[in-house]
This record gives C-alpha cells, sequence and structure tokens, in this order.
C-alpha cells in the first residue's frame, strides 16, 4: 500500500506559477511511477504528467508541454509539479498518482494503483 499526500494547490493570476509536492509513504516509493492527473469542473479525469521509477523518462499531455515540468527526489520520497505560464483553462483538482507500471503506461491511458486526496489550483483570467 502507498499512502500519497499532496501540497503546493492554491490561486494564482493568468501566466503565473505554482509547484505541487506530494510526499509518499508505504511501500518502495522509488519503484513505482508517478504522476499528476487533474480534473476539471464538469469535466472527465485527464493524464497531465508521469514519471518513470527513476525520473529518467517523463511524460506529459500536449496541453502542458512546455509549460509543466514533473520530477521527483527518491531520496525525500516527494514528486513535484512545477506549473508555470499558468492558464484558467488548468483550473482542477489535481491528484497525485502511483504505480507499479512504467511512466509509458499511463501516459497512454492506464490506470494508477494509488491516489492522494487532490490539490485544487485555480488560475484566474
Amino acid at each position: 500500500q502507498v499512502q500519497l499526500v499532496e501540497s503546493g494547490g492554491g490561486s494564482v493570476q493568468a501566466g503565473g506559477s505554482l509547484r505541487l509536492s506530494c510526499t509518499a509513504s508505504g511501500r518502495a516509493f522509488s519503484s513505482h511511477g508517478m504522476g499528476w492527473p487533474r480534473q476539471a469542473p464538469g469535466a472527465e479525469r485527464e493524464f497531465v504528467a508521469s514519471i518513470s521509477w527513476s525520473g529518467g523518462r517523463t511524460y506529459y499531455a500536449d496541453s502542458v508541454k512546455g509549460r509543466f515540468t514533473i520530477s521527483r527526489d527518491n531520496a525525500k520520497n516527494t514528486v513535484y509539479l512545477q506549473m508555470n505560464s499558468l492558464k484558467p483553462e488548468d483550473t482542477a483538482v489535481y491528484y497525485c498518482a502511483a504505480g507499479t507500471k512504467s511512466g509509458a503506461y499511463y501516459y497512454t491511458g492506464g490506470v494508477w494503483d494509488y491516489w492522494g486526496q487532490g490539490t485544487q489550483v485555480t488560475v484566474s483570467s
């Protein structure tokens, strides 16, 4: 079992930046692929970014590529999502997620095994 706790959400104006953090506890964090799906009001949950267990491979949705950066620190059991040039359409609840498969698996629509409680990100125009 893996427990995930997100932090760093909030409200920001368009063009601003936020950094989300997710700290994991439980089973070996460094052996899990990690990622950040999100869900906007009235919309389905969608993939945002994922990272391989080693951090060597990262994957992004086209809508955030070039603006968001996912990274991880296995020594701290933490994964990050740096979000720059935020847009109103980035407004959503962002979830930290973990799974035993590769980052590529989740990029192509795979189902995560573990979820955090979510953190709200609101971008105003």
